[in-house]
């Protein structure tokens, strides 16, 4: 057996550094389970922020020609009858 007193000690701040990282890892682990739990859980109309927007809303404001006659083709107003 390693008896001699300078081992012995760096064996314990060897056991000291690994039990702080084991608990290090484990309440990270915790945080990071209840930071994507919180994340996943289902929202509620108005707690939710939608990401993104149009670049140029404005763009949407009046249809051009082409969406008209593919609006005027879904409805039908194109056959003759």
């Amino acid at each position: 057996m390693a008896t001699d007193p300078k081992t012995v000690i760096a064996g314990l701040i060897f056991l000291g550094m690994l039990v702080g990282g084991i608990w290090f890892v484990a309440m990270r682990m915790q945080a990071n389970r209840a930071a994507a739990l919180e994340a996943a859980a289902p929202k509620v109309a108005g707690q939710d922020e939608l990401e993104g927007k149009a670049l140029n809303p404005e763009q949407f404001d009046e249809p051009d020609d082409d969406i008209l006659d593919q609006l005027g083709e879904m409805l039908g107003e194109n056959d003759e009858d």
